[in-house]
């Protein structure tokens, strides 16, 4: 294998490879039982770089890639790192129309596609500007992966230092186009080395990974903390909640939404002695009710670490690996981080239990926004905070609430209505499985306050959770009107989509048509 050649993230890699790489697993496929040693990692990764610089892959040119979930993906997206590219992952979810805008807008010199959908995207790459299409199915399998197979295993990386970019992660878009979060090798290599010495990763530990390999918290939170540790991943498909279970005895630590939680607690075999091998169970991508908190340590005995981060700085803070884990909470600012709240208008800072904006400043913090200097600028203050569009407070101990997003700031009759304390006390109703609370436009109000509620059994109807809410709220904060759902409308990891439920519900309080 042929000498680094300074490439900052993969160095990281290389600084933690076990003593005989070739007797290590860091990644178990589970469906097929495969094992993919250290070894196999250098070898794989060193291929796919070869076999990207033979494309006529540069060094800074993109690499799009939108495909299910395996081991290859990460050996790709280690070659592209080794090759000196730009990863850029996307959705599986995604259509045509919305990759065709990501291929226009990031103009990557190859897109990496699953099989069954090449024909769809061939007239779309074109169109934009993309010649090079490749394929890698979730069985590891494709036109990209053949030519990994022919491709030299020994490969000097490309020498990139810790501001040159490793990755574009577009944000989720859910008001306005999606931009393109740029983010640097020591972005990741910063956040990855915290984390591990944070919540204790070691080469011992074995990580269940059910998340999707597209987003920030599966592929750089959970991969590069296994990488920074020389630890094992067991690499499943997606959320698969007996599967996971299955795999408790062998495993150390799992990452996850709150979903996995959730649909864990459904399963009756969940319970302390199923549990007793884990050290640690993370959560994040969205909110973790509370309930849902209390019931996981009720049944396992496990207090669920609650951490804080976003598509533009990876992790901000955690909850304590030792110490009170607090529901409703998201811990301390990380070590290197540094976290204020402001008056959003006006910038002032803001003392404890005071509601604000949230911003932060650290090396995870991505260097801007794909070809968007204007937004970039607008986004960072003059001191290099960035300001994260997160509404939220520091308590007394130090803890860090989210109480929302900016965008979801409620103004009612000229006052500031923050949803999550709405949501809190709706949540805490019997029967109530969980809330939304958005603002519609209001002919008196400007914005009337309103509430999506998902009931369970026993549940108050409207005007019981209305009169549940009264004196509990100023009067201003009570909604309008109460509405029920089967379920609430949530993007890929879990995040409720308000503008989804405001786009539904837009013309509730509009005055009646005359004539």
């Amino acid at each position: 294998m042929a000498e680094a050649a300074g490439n900052h993230l993969f160095d990281l890699v290389r600084a933690h490879l076990p003593a005989d790489p070739g007797g290590r697993t860091v990644i178990e496929s589970v469906p097929d039982g495969r094992h993919h040693s250290y070894a196999d990692l250098l070898a794989r990764s060193a291929a796919y770089a070869d076999a990207l610089t033979r494309l006529g892959v540069k060094t800074g040119d993109r690499v799009a890639v939108q495909v299910e979930k395996s081991a290859e993906v990460i050996f790709l997206y280690l070659g592209a790192v080794r090759a000196g590219a730009v990863f850029l992952p996307l959705n599986t979810a995604y259509t045509g129309a919305e990759i065709a805008y990501f291929l226009g807008d990031a103009e990557p010199a190859l897109f990496v596609c699953d099989p069954a959908r090449e024909s769809d995207f061939l007239g779309v790459a074109r169109e934009a500007g993309v010649t090079q299409v490749r394929t890698l199915g979730g069985d590891g399998r494709g036109s990209m992966a053949e030519a990994a197979d022919s491709a030299a295993t020994d490969f000097t990386d490309v020498a990139r230092g810790p501001d040159d970019l490793a990755a574009i992660l577009y944000t989720s878009g859910t008001t306005g186009r999606s931009k393109g979060a740029m983010l640097s090798h020591d972005n990741l290599v910063s956040n990855a080395l915290t984390l591990a010495g944070y919540w204790h990763f070691t080469a011992r530990d074995v990580l269940i990974h059910a998340l999707p390999v597209f987003h920030t918290h599966g592929l750089f939170v959970a991969t590069n903390i296994v990488l920074a540790t020389g630890g094992t991943m067991l690499f499943l498909p997606r959320l698969d909640a007996k599967k996971i279970l299955e795999l408790l005895p062998r495993a150390t630590a799992m990452m996850g939404v709150p979903t996995f939680y959730t649909r864990l607690l459904k399963e009756p075999g969940l319970t302390r002695e199923a549990t007793a091998h884990i050290r640690l169970f993370v959560s994040g991508s969205a909110p973790l009710l509370a309930e849902t908190h209390r019931e996981w340590s009720e049944r396992t005995g496990h207090a669920i670490l609650e951490r804080y981060g976003m598509t533009e700085t990876n992790m901000n803070t955690s909850n304590p690996y030792e110490g009170a884990r607090r529901a409703g909470t998201v811990g301390f600012p990380l070590p290197g981080v540094t976290l204020r709240v402001v008056e959003p208008e006006t910038g002032a800072p803001l003392g404890a239990e005071e509601v604000g904006m949230i911003e932060v400043k650290g090396p995870n913090v991505f260097q801007g926004y794909w070809r968007m200097p204007e937004k970039t600028a607008a986004e960072f203050k003059p001191d290099g905070f960035f300001v994260t569009g997160d509404l939220g407070k520091v308590d007394r101990d130090g803890y860090v609430h989210i109480v929302g997003r900016g965008k979801d700031l409620i103004i009612t009759g000229g006052y500031n209505v923050y949803p999550k304390e709405i949501e809190t006390e709706i949540d805490a109703l019997p029967g109530v499985v969980e809330s939304a609370v958005i603002g519609l436009a209001h002919p008196d109000f400007g914005e009337g306050v309103t509430a999506v509620v998902v009931a369970g059994e026993g549940a108050p109807d409207e005007a019981g959770i209305l009169a549940a809410l009264e004196g509990r709220l100023a009067k201003y904060k009570c909604p309008k009107r109460v509405l029920f759902a089967e379920d609430l409308p949530r993007n890929a990891m879990g995040k409720v989509q308000k503008n989804v439920l405001r786009e539904t519900h837009a013309g509730l309080y509009a005055a009646p048509a005359k004539g």
